[in-house]
């Protein structure tokens, strides 16, 4: 079974930075594309990047220039550099596949607080 265990949020004030790590186990990661969501309070959630098994990235247009994910595929870790930060980035991050890929049971995520 797939576990997906997310991990490095936490308090920051905006402009500041935070790298998110996520862990997956119980399959082969290297073969899988990858990406990170977030669920703010009483919304859905999104999309925010995603990276294939070449490391191709794609970021929804809010995080461009921002946010930075890749991974490493021997650590079989995929991760979020999330740099000026905005009080609109406050949310629960979560990684997994990409939907088209299908989803894996979701992890218990890590909370992102952007406040002064």
């Amino acid at each position: 079974q797939v576990q997906l265990v997310e991990s490095g949020g936490g308090l920051v004030r905006p402009g500041g930075s935070l790298r998110l790590f996520c862990v997956v186990s119980g399959t082969i990661f290297s073969v899988y594309p990858m990406a990170w969501y977030r669920q703010a309070p009483g919304k859905e959630r999104e999309l925010v990047a995603t990276i294939t098994n070449r490391a191709y990235a794609t970021y929804v247009d809010s995080v461009k220039g921002r946010f930075t994910i890749s991974r490493d595929n021997a650590k079989n870790t995929v991760y979020l550099e999330m740099n000026s930060l905005e009080p609109e980035d406050t949310a629960v991050y979560y990684c997994n596949r990409p939907r088209v890929s299908g989803w894996w049971g979701w992890g218990q995520g890590t909370q992102v607080t952007v406040s002064s």
